[in-house]
This record gives structure tokens, sequence and C-alpha cells, in this order.
């Protein structure tokens, strides 16, 4: 059986390949966003999305042409943009890579679990700039913030040596792309063995990135009229429900019924 990406044979994932984003957020290094392009081309993908570089064309740097060695496509099509939410604008299902625990977020899984969990959200993207899954990479020195985090599906660990885990940006982005290639791979083959076999994900849209913070924003209008939520003093309530809905991988029309609530709580108190 031919594995290879390029294969227009219609049980293959192409999609998933060309449109699965790499976010990497606020990089520093214009050598590591060319060494991210060249992780990405030896693994069969291409759409590179870069987050607020410090340096704004750091995809023209002669250090990132260099880096990327024979992925001058990639780097040169990579999108720059301005924040997280503008990279994950029509994604349904996103991983952050996280070198330490976080008390609140999305659940954790290790790289290969969250990237099989990710193949189960492939073609559910709609219009052509729409990408169904994405990984998300923080900056070199700090990582991702909590806010971006929370942004994400899920969040993944890679299992490194604990008496030195310093893992480079283009490093992490390889091994994820890796474990990315290896399920939608394994899923092509499950697919051809079982045609019938259909993940229960399918059977109705999930929300994308887009609508969920929609809600979240919708929600939290709702709980500050009800007096639920102090906004001079949250505490960690919308960090809690982010965390219990990202368990529960809403769909499309989940985020409409809660959108519907929120909107009929604020109805209800203006009256």
């Amino acid at each position: 059986m031919d594995l290879n990406p390029s294969s227009n044979s219609p049980d293959r994932p192409d999609d998933a390949f060309a449109s699965t984003r790499f976010v990497l957020v606020e990089p520093s290094h214009p050598g590591n966003v060319g060494a991210a392009a060249r992780a990405l081309k030896t693994m069969g993908f291409s759409r590179l999305v870069v987050v607020a570089p410090k340096i704004a064309f750091v995809t023209r740097e002669p250090e990132a042409i260099a880096m990327a060695s024979g992925a001058d496509d990639v780097l040169a099509s990579a999108q720059v943009v301005e924040t997280l939410a503008d990279a994950l604008n029509g994604v349904h299902w996103s991983i952050a890579l996280t070198a330490r625990s976080r008390e609140y977020g999305p659940p954790q899984m290790p790289p290969r679990a969250a990237a099989e969990k990710a193949c189960e959200f492939v073609g559910q993207g709609r219009g052509g700039n729409s990408g169904a899954i994405a990984l998300v990479f923080g900056n070199e020195r700090v990582g991702l913030s909590n806010a971006d985090v929370e942004r994400c599906s899920a969040l993944a660990h890679i299992p490194a040596n604990p008496a030195y885990s310093s893992l480079n940006l283009a490093q992490a982005v390889q091994v994820l792309a890796y474990e990315l290639r290896l399920a939608l791979l394994g899923r092509t083959v499950a697919t051809s063995l079982s045609p019938a076999t259909v993940s229960a994900s399918t059977a109705a849209p999930s929300a994308s990135s887009d609508e969920i913070e929609g809600m979240y924003t919708h929600l939290e209008q709702a709980l500050v009229a009800l007096d639920f939520l102090d906004p001079a003093n949250p505490k960690k309530l919308m960090s809690r429900l982010r965390r219990l809905f990202s368990r529960s991988g809403l769909e499309h029309e989940e985020v409409n019924i809660l959108r519907g609530i929120a909107k009929h709580i604020l109805l209800k108190i203006k009256q």
C-alpha cells in the first residue's frame, strides 16, 4: 500500500497533510522558524503559521532561509498573524505543547494519544482557509501563556529525560509532526481495512475554536449579569469552566444551545 502523503488515492487524508496548522507563538530566533519549516516538510506537512514573531519579517531572514534547507516553499508560504485567535480561526481541535504542568487548562495527553485524537477531527474544517486541526508551540524562552493554553483543546508533553529535558523549538515540532504523521497513516490503513468504521466524533460537527471562544465571552457576560461572577474578583471561575467544557468536546449545536441560554439570561435580567 502506498503511504506517501502525496498519493491521490481517495483513502488518503491528503487534506489533513495540507491543512493541518503548525503554529509558532512569538518565536524569537529566525533559525528556529526555518528549521521548523524543514521539520514539517520532512513529515509531509506544509502549513506553518507564525504568531507575532519578535522579528517582523522573520520568514525572510537569511538565517531562517538557511535553516529551512530545502523547505523554502514551506517557509515562503508561512502565514504571519497577530494573535493566536487569528491562527486558530476555523480550527476544530488544537494541541498545545507544554513543558510544564498547568493547574488549569485542557486535558493533558501523551503526544501519541493527542495526535490520534486529533485525527478524529480531520475534514471538519469549513471553507478553503479552514484547517480542522492545529498544533501550537510557544516561545523558546517562556513557552505558552496560560491564556494561550486555555484556547486549545488538549495539552501534550514530550516525556524527555527529566535530568535534561530542554528541547529546541524545531525539535519539538519534529516530534509532534512525526506523531501526527504516524496517526494519520495508521488511520488511513484502518479505514481501508474497515471502511464502515466511523469515529463517534464525526457523528455531529464539532465546534470551531472561534465559535467556542464566542460562547465563553457570551457566557461570561451572562454570569456577570447574574452576579455569579464578580469581574473585579473573577478568581478561576472561567478557567474552571473552560476545563470542564474542554473535556466534553463541544459540538456546533451544543455551543449554540449554551449561547441561547446566555442570551435569554441577559434578556431576562434586562426586563
